[in-house]
């Protein structure tokens, strides 16, 4: 995130009280407001710069399209989307070639709580439609203007998109055309879970 924050009443817990405080130390839980400028895996400082890789994201084992129910609720179903994807609830994935947008989850209901969700906190309305993807493979490559990654971003179009660290994402449809894929273009890598740092493409 790279900025400053203040917070107002940090609260410590210690069993069933809480209280306020003005510092803590390692293995303190301390809870903090969110005014929607945290996600899951944010780390926060005292003024350190730290690098490292962070929480990976894992390939979803389901995926379906989701829809905008009501047209008049555009701007609350983005939000609730977008909060409820930075809550690790699910990932989000963005098609390049036409902009749709895609729910990966570990399991079907999940499907069902940001349908509720989106609703009952958000005001917004959705619906899904079903998609084959056997696997979310998120995509690396040494040399965006090779001659092969420009052969695999065109013959792949319709398979590829970008998930909400604008990482490239290639969605294959089946563990046979997954396997034709990395065969036909040996120099890219394709990983099922991304920890690296997003390629630009």
């Amino acid at each position: 995130m790279d900025k400053n924050l203040k917070f107002s009443s940090p609260n410590a817990f210690f069993a069933e009280k809480k209280e306020i405080v003005d510092e803590s130390f390692p293995g303190d839980i301390v809870g903090l407001h969110d005014t929607g400028n945290f996600k899951i895996g944010d780390t926060l400082t005292s003024g350190e710069l730290l690098h490292y890789k962070g929480i990976p994201s894992f390939s979803p084992e389901h995926f379906r399209y989701i829809n905008n129910s009501d047209p008049m609720k555009s701007k609350q179903l983005a939000k609730g989307i977008d909060q409820l994807m930075d809550e690790g609830v699910a990932q989000l994935f963005t098609l390049e070639l036409n902009g749709r947008k895609i729910i990966g989850t570990v399991g079907a209901l999940q499907f069902e709580v940001i349908q509720y969700r989106l609703e009952h906190e958000y005001g917004a309305s959705c619906s899904y439609e079903n998609l084959n993807v056997y696997k979310a493979c998120w995509i690396e490559t040494n040399d965006v203007n090779s001659a092969e990654f420009k052969d695999f971003k065109r013959v792949k179009a319709k398979f590829l998109a970008h998930d909400k660290r604008d990482q490239l994402v290639f969605l294959a449809d089946s563990s046979f055309s997954l396997q034709m894929t990395q065969q036909k273009y040996p120099s890219i890598k394709f990983h099922f879970v991304s920890e690296f740092e997003p390629m630009k493409a």
